[in-house]
């Protein structure tokens, strides 16, 4: 079994701090995200969607996109719970998961793609517009985490899960998409502060 990633790069980080939290290792296969090998055939047979992380399997079977991977070692490895337990739980933390995937990380993510001049090679065409559109929905992304976090310890409640783990990132990803630090969200700087402590984060 191997994952094949860019370990820099903000999807593989994610799959990372999960394996760290479970206490799982993988041996890893570094490909270079800006050299063009996720075009070559090898990798797009993979995945044509040539996006990385991808686990293989001993049997040579292949899972990619950072959340189905992560849900295969859940299966396998069910503690710590990191998709919730109870029926509500769980539906709590796919459904925060994936408001944040859609909102915040994305919307980062955005701004990189669009904006930073290392990006122009792989996203064709970079629509300047829509990187700056995507700087007002990170503020406005961070104002919802930041009323969410108010009332709650983590972001699905009051365990650690995925959805901390999807924050985190994006959270992260903001300064080399250029966007400083989320200094004006007090509880999002909170949180912060508690789950980028844990040893996971450095995975």
């Amino acid at each position: 079994m191997r994952i094949i990633e860019t370990h820099r790069a903000p999807n593989p980080r994610r799959v990372s701090i999960f394996l760290a939290e479970k206490g799982i290792e993988v041996r890893r296969e570094e490909r270079d995200l800006m050299s063009g090998e996720l075009r070559r055939d090898e990798f797009s047979t993979m995945n044509p969607w040539q996006r990385v992380p991808v686990l293989v399997l001993d049997d040579g079977r292949t899972i990619s996109e950072s959340v189905a991977i992560c849900r295969y070692f859940e299966e396998l490895h069910p503690e710590p719970a990191l998709f919730g337990k109870s029926p509500f739980g769980k539906a709590e933390v796919e459904m925060w998961n994936r408001r944040l995937e859609f909102g915040l990380f994305n919307a980062v993510a955005s701004v990189f793609r669009h904006l930073h001049p290392k990006m122009a090679s792989l996203e064709v065409p970079q629509v300047t517009a829509w990187g700056e559109a995507n700087k007002d929905k990170v503020n406005y992304e961070l104002q919802r985490l930041d009323r969410r976090l108010a009332d709650h310890a983590f972001v699905a409640g009051d365990q650690y899960s995925i959805a901390d783990i999807t924050a985190l990132v994006a959270v992260d990803f903001m300064k080399p998409a250029r966007l400083g630090k989320p200094d004006g969200f007090a509880q999002v700087m909170r949180w912060y502060a508690t789950v980028s402590a844990r040893p996971s984060a450095a995975a």
